[in-house]
């Protein structure tokens, strides 16, 4: 602004009383809005064989979503082996049920994954949900042991 502008603004021209004229400044604040710190974050790591599945279950989005055309193309995205994303993706031909209990399994916080993906391919392998089933309550009866 210049001073005469100043001036006939009301607001006074610097020099006169020996003050630099203030500038007008806005400020915003949200009302009700309270920044909250980030949650703590949790301990431990979920298991491999939950995150694996997870990844089956976005990767057939994927392929359903026409994004990808099948398996090969999802093989050379993730820079891996077409038997291995096969293996990955059997893990769809689980019981829904097993793969409930996979997804919402517990956070790993000290050692091995209790229930890890061998020991979880083999029930892929059956296609009756069943004998599914049985082999995980087998798999799960065995894993809740104690160790000698």
């Amino acid at each position: 602004m210049k001073n005469e502008e100043r001036s006939s603004l009301g607001i006074g021209a610097e020099g006169d009383d020996g003050l630099q004229p203030a500038e007008p400044s806005i400020t915003f604040t949200l009302r009700g809005r309270r920044e909250e710190p980030p949650p703590a974050p949790i301990p431990g790591n979920l298991p491999r064989i939950t995150r694996l599945l997870a990844l089956a279950i976005k990767m057939d989005g994927m392929i359903g979503d026409g994004i990808v055309q099948d398996y090969a193309d999802l093989a050379r995205l993730g820079f891996v082996s077409r038997p291995r994303m096969t293996q990955v993706m059997n893990l769809l031909n689980l019981a829904p049920d097993i793969q409930e209990e996979i997804l919402s399994m517990p956070r790993t916080v000290k050692g091995r994954d209790a229930v890890g993906e061998g020991h979880v391919r083999p029930i892929t392998g059956v296609l009756n949900w069943q004998q599914q089933r049985g082999m995980w309550r087998q798999l799960n009866l065995t894993e809740d042991r104690p160790q000698s």
